[in-house]
């Protein structure tokens, strides 16, 4: 029964924090420490993932359709870019390669050093900044079938920092669109569809790669975290697009500039180790 309530705990975490642009690996960290847990591990995390995923695949069902039906329609008309739909698609895949390369090559150190509370607070209190400064400076006035070539891109490249645990990729992403001009929630759609083939590739290969010990060991726990992930990352979606419609990133800046510091603060007196 505790494993139980503790993969609830874990699902609730990821699926409240992915979309969100505060870090579901930074609280999957701290808040398992805080109740002296052992760190669950990258492929734990990343399996549960699938989770939030399929809440994804759900919410953005007559997008992902649209998508799909204009890139098949410009494999006749050979409007691969022209056509927003078939853009959108083709970037969405362009955009996952920066992330999955970098995933490859960096993954010793992403599974490892870079999991410690140092890098979890500082990535937590510099992209919040950053995000700050996309807000002030962003023009907010394209909206999602505007997005160009260029501008996904340039958010593809940035998904990649989504790997430095505590950056967030929905943050990271949603950053990066308002620094090409998106209006907010134009760029948490955008940014909630691009995570769709990299979750799907690094959840995939987590379980693959990890099978033996997450489905043999973890079964039970790893299918309550996965779909209680699942639950509550469609309500975060559909939170998070709500509010950006009317509202701004600032209440999520200053909660990953505080949690950042008291991360910082636990770790200088002792209430957390660097690397639990």
């Amino acid at each position: 029964m505790q494993e139980i309530v503790k993969a609830v705990i874990l699902g609730i975490i990821q699926g409240a924090t992915e979309f969100i642009p505060i870090s579901s690996t930074a609280h999957l960290r701290v808040i398992p420490a805080l109740l002296g847990w052992k760190d669950i591990g990258a492929a734990y995390t990343a399996v549960i993932q699938i989770g939030t995923l399929i809440a994804t695949l759900i919410y953005f069902k007559k997008d992902i359709a649209g998508l799909t039906t204009g890139f098949i329609h410009s494999l006749k008309t050979k409007e691969y870019f022209s056509d927003p739909h078939s853009r959108l698609f083709l970037l969405i895949i362009i955009g996952t390669i920066p992330i999955s390369i970098c995933g490859l090559f960096l993954k010793k150190f992403i599974e490892g050093e870079a999991r410690g509370l140092y890098v979890i607070s500082a990535a937590l209190i510099i992209l919040a900044l950053i995000l700050f400064v996309a807000e002030k400076t962003s023009r907010k006035e394209k909206d999602f079938s505007r997005i160009t070539v260029k501008d996904g891109i340039i958010i593809g490249l940035a998904q990649a920092l989504a790997l430095i645990p505590g950056s967030s990729r929905s943050g990271v992403t949603i950053t990066a669109g308002l620094f090409t001009g998106l209006k907010r929630e134009a760029a948490a759609r955008y940014s909630f569809l691009l995570s769709i083939p990299a979750i799907a590739l690094s959840g995939l290969y987590e379980l693959y790669k990890e099978r033996a010990l997450l489905l043999n060991e973890n079964l039970l726990s790893l299918t309550v975290a996965t779909v209680v992930s699942g639950i509550v990352g469609y309500m975060s979606i559909a939170f998070l697009i709500t509010f950006l419609k009317t509202r701004s990133n600032l209440i999520f800046i200053v909660y990953r500039i505080i949690l950042g510091l008291i991360i910082l603060i636990l770790l200088s007196n002792g209430v957390l180790t660097n690397l639990e």
